[in-house]
């Protein structure tokens, strides 16, 4: 058994812990292992790292590939999904393993990173296709990659003129910020704009070295954005929504997504329903600032994209008016009556 989750588990349930890690990977760095409350059986660290038994049960909705990936892979590397952006898949490991990811049954096999002939395909088809505008570097984590070849990647991108702008999603800067140093810092300097997006679930991920971590991206000129997983038992309340909201807001982060679980198999246990989280996003959007808002998304299953899934304030339009409701619940006819 693996000796960084074998202190957080009942050792009973050991050997069925241990059938879980066999079929999907663990990985948890020293940063985070360091944050968990082992007096706290329900620390918010330890559900997203620590693998459980309930990850076995995997209903009859839930599959390997939930947002359908592979349905939009022309070539090994590349998922264009929608028209004016694509995503580049460099490496599928990680820093850590998240127990609820969507490709939490692709990532953990430094096999699958790509060849210098598979990036080349990969170059190559973002080369030839003009109407993308965005790519979007994620994996796996591609900040776990040298800066080195971080710094290849964008030059590469930066030669292909119709690409004018290129995004990271990462998890680094909060479970292993000590990546995020000078060297990586200029690695990601680039004629173009250069975004970083953070997955981030709870405010205890927001430690003194992760804020540093994240300064010092800002510092550089490097704007943010976030995006988090509705996650039960770990975020679906008011009070540890708001607050982590308010968290990136503190360290000059936008907030972008909340994202509605993913049917991926043995995450059940995680996913709250939708109507749970159009009731914390009124909640969101009645007591706290504007700018603490994301865009609550579900990916549809089947590879249809992300649509916002949020609560709707407006009926429908009836004789050119329509009823809208306010933060606090009250009911207005727009425009009024006269």
């Amino acid at each position: 058994m693996h000796n960084k989750y074998r202190k957080f588990i009942d050792e009973k349930e050991a050997p069925t812990i241990d059938k879980v890690v066999e079929q999907f990977s663990f990985r948890i760095s020293t940063h985070m292992l360091n944050q968990i409350d082992k007096n706290n059986q329900n620390d918010p660290i330890a559900k997203q790292f620590i693998p459980s038994i309930q990850e076995l049960n995997v209903t009859p909705e839930e599959r390997a590939d939930p947002i359908g990936d592979e349905l939009y892979s022309p070539v090994n590397g590349i998922v264009h999904r929608y028209p004016d952006r694509c995503l580049l898949t460099p490496v599928h490991v990680c820093p850590v393993y998240c127990r609820f990811c969507f490709r939490k049954e692709k990532v953990g096999h430094s096999s699958a990173t790509l060849t210098k002939e598979a990036l080349e395909a990969a170059f190559d088809y973002i080369k030839q296709h003009k109407e993308i505008w965005e790519v979007i570097i994620t994996g796996g984590d591609p900040f776990i990659l040298k800066p080195v070849t971080i710094q290849t990647l964008i030059q590469r991108l930066d030669e292909i003129e119709h690409v004018e702008t290129i995004r990271f999603h990462t998890r680094v800067p909060v479970v292993e910020p000590h990546r995020i140093t000078e060297t990586m810092i200029s690695a990601l300097k680039c004629n173009k704009p250069v975004y970083v997006v953070l997955h981030c679930n709870h405010p205890a991920e927001f430690t003194n070295e992760a804020k540093a971590a994240c300064a010092a991206l800002v510092d550089a000129g490097i704007p943010m954005l976030s995006q988090t997983i509705l996650l039960k038992d770990i975020n679906n309340n008011i009070e540890t929504l708001s607050e982590l909201m308010r968290c990136f807001i503190r360290n000059r982060i936008k907030p972008y997504y909340l994202h509605q679980g993913d049917l991926a198999k043995g995450t059940s246990h995680f996913r709250t329903s939708i109507a749970e989280g159009q009731a914390l996003m009124k909640q969101l959007r009645g007591r706290f600032s504007g700018i603490c808002q994301p865009t609550y998304v579900l990916d549809i299953p089947g590879g249809y994209g992300k649509t916002p899934i949020g609560p709707n304030y407006l009926s429908l339009e009836v004789e050119g008016r329509c009823q809208v409701e306010d933060f606090q619940g009250n009911i207005h006819t727009y425009p009024p009556e006269m």
